[in-house]
């Protein structure tokens, strides 16, 4: 588990600073699309090497949805306060880390540990 979300983390930061710094979007934009991109990633591997068992597709899609929101809001909150990338980043990983671990564990997985 803390591979999987070191390498969810280490996604989500370079897809965020790609977006940010080279493209030009919004931190908001940015955390948002890296979080996408990262949950992906961290839900297939989770399913395949830490959990044992199936989770419904729904489940899945309220845990996107709520943190989605999640990381569009603090993208959004640095962006009204011209708050650096680098603090944006690194609230959203704590935050994921602990609440995405949180749902993942007891909410999507509940019961199925390997």
């Amino acid at each position: 588990m803390t591979v999987i979300g070191f390498a969810d983390g280490l996604i989500h930061w370079q897809i965020f600073f790609v977006l940010f710094t080279a493209a030009g979007l919004t931190q908001a934009a940015s955390n948002f699309a890296a979080f996408c991109v990262a949950a992906a990633f961290s839900f297939y591997v989770n399913m395949l090497y830490t959990f044992d068992g199936r989770t419904s597709v729904l489940g899945y899609l309220l845990f996107l949805v709520v943190m989605s929101a999640l990381s569009f809001a603090i993208g959004a909150i640095a962006d009204a306060h011209s708050l650096p990338g680098l603090l944006t980043v690194g609230v959203f990983t704590l935050v994921n880390l602990l609440l995405g671990y949180c749902f993942f564990r007891f909410v999507l997985f509940r019961g199925n540990a390997a």
